[in-house]
């Protein structure tokens, strides 16, 4: 299993992440006890490994490689974007400690939500026929045997957009979302990995929480 990186913090740095734990805390914006987002603003501080630092997409990507074995640069990139709401680029510590909250202490409602926000590509609220050929194609594996494979793929989307689309107005809502899942709990991530493995997940939180 990877490791965390190590480092030494002084006083003065140790009293800032106080700070921020406390501000965090105080915002009710996680799960997390005030001790927790402690350690997850310790862990903020490894990755970026400079008191100064934030995390970037090209640190996070390392990280949903190293600790949680994601390998699809799409949907690592969706990910990053799900957790940096402001999408300036760069995470937050409060948007490092909201992320995994849904990661870490998420119910299945709010995994829900995660899930649907990552795969709603142009965040307009709806999961369209578009956006589900264009996961599709970046996650099934190449048929050489096809002559047509994007053909294939079209197919598979009319089938989906059948399952999950309840109302009836050809795309798919959060409410559609939500009763697809409520209905068949798997198709979660119908259309490519975007949650961490459990047992990776724990091996993580024990890295933070128990150091």
């Amino acid at each position: 299993m990877a490791t965390l990186p190590t480092f030494e913090v002084n006083a003065v740095e140790r009293k800032h992440l106080f700070t921020i734990a406390e501000q965090i805390d105080k915002k009710q914006c996680s799960k997390f006890s005030r001790d927790e987002i402690e350690q997850l603003l310790y862990t903020y501080r490894a990755i970026t490994g400079d008191p100064n630092g934030r995390i970037d997409r090209i640190k996070f990507r390392d990280l949903l490689q190293d600790h949680f074995h994601m390998s699809d640069d799409f949907f690592m990139d969706r990910v990053f974007r799900a957790f940096d709401k402001d999408s300036d680029g760069y995470l937050s510590h409060e948007e490092w400690v909201v992320g995994m909250t849904t990661f870490i202490k998420g119910d299945l409602d709010s995994a829900i939500e995660y899930c649907f926000g990552v795969y709603d590509l142009n965040d307009d609220g709806y999961i369209s026929r578009e956006e589900m050929f264009q996961m599709l194609k970046n996650t099934m594996p190449k048929q050489l045997t096809e002559e047509d494979p994007d053909e294939g793929i079209k197919e598979i989307v009319e089938g989906m957009v059948k399952r999950m689309d309840h109302d009836n107005d050809s795309k798919v809502s959060l409410e559609d979302f939500k009763k697809s899942i409520e209905n068949e709990r798997l198709l979660i991530e119908a259309f490519g990995p975007c949650l961490p493995d459990s047992t990776l997940l724990e091996d993580f939180s024990a890295k933070i929480f128990n150091s």
